[in-house]
Order: structure tokens, then sequence, then C-alpha cells
């Protein structure tokens, strides 16, 4: 297939990577960033659900990778495929300190497994998805 394979974003803010941990990896930081209800099992093997009830929607997640303070790993379901469809992608929090707080990158993989008009509605939808949600993380640590 001709299309990425991956999503990667960056950014950067103004708080230190135990403060971005907390909300990447605890029940209480996602649910004030990344929808509005969470629950995690932060290990390896793991499990966890995100929730968001405006849209009465929710996603199970399986905890990958824990290097704290500096890699969160999960797989979840592919947006636009039923929820009994075995196929997940894997998102990587990957964080670094810098001079002015920590360099948050967000990686998700799996995409290629696809079709090409599921890929399109999974890719596209994850693209805005990640702007939407990395806007909001950052709001939340700024205002921490």
């Amino acid at each position: 297939m001709g299309f990425p394979d991956r999503i990667e974003r960056t950014v950067e803010v103004s708080r230190p990577p135990s403060t971005v941990w907390e909300a990447l990896t605890t029940a209480e930081g996602l649910s004030a960033w990344f929808g509005d209800e969470a629950t995690i099992d932060l290990r390896p093997g793991g499990t966890g659900r995100l929730g968001w009830s405006a849209e009465g929607h929710s996603v199970a997640m399986r905890v990958e990778r824990v290097e704290e303070p500096a890699v969160f790993g999960f797989t979840w379901p592919i947006y636009g495929l039923p929820e009994s469809d075995p196929r997940r992608t894997y998102v990587e929090f990957t964080l670094e300190a810098v001079d002015a707080g920590t360099r948050l990158k967000v990686v998700e993989s799996g995409f290629a497994q696809l079709s090409e008009d599921a890929y399109r509605k999974a890719y596209g939808g994850n693209v805005e998805g990640w702007a939407k949600e990395l806007g909001e993380l950052v709001d939340h640590l700024d205002a921490a």
C-alpha cells in the first residue's frame, strides 16, 4: 500500500516531565484532557478505558510499555472499525526534558494493515483527533 503507516506529532510544554507523565499515565490526568472519563492499570499488560460522555463513546486500551518518566505506550481499537475487530494501532508517548520544560512526541502506528477505505477514515480521523487532543493537553498543562 502506498500510504503512511504512522501519525507523528511533537509539542513542547512548559512543565517538567514528571507533570506531563502524570497527565498521560493517571486516570485523573487523562480525564482532564483526553476525554472526560478514564481508568488505567499502569503496567505492561494492564488495561484502561477512555470515555467521551458527550459523544457516548469509550475505547479500551492495553498498556504495552511503561518506562517512567520517558516512555508510555498502549494499543487501542482502530477508529471506524467494529469493536470486535482484533486489529489495533500502537500509540507511544516519548517525553524529553528541555530547557523550557518537556518535549512530548506522540507516534501512532499500524495503519498500513487497513484497506484503503478503512485507512482513509481511521488515519484522517486520528490526524484530526491528535491535533485536538494534544491542544487540550497543552491547555490543561498550561493551566496547571
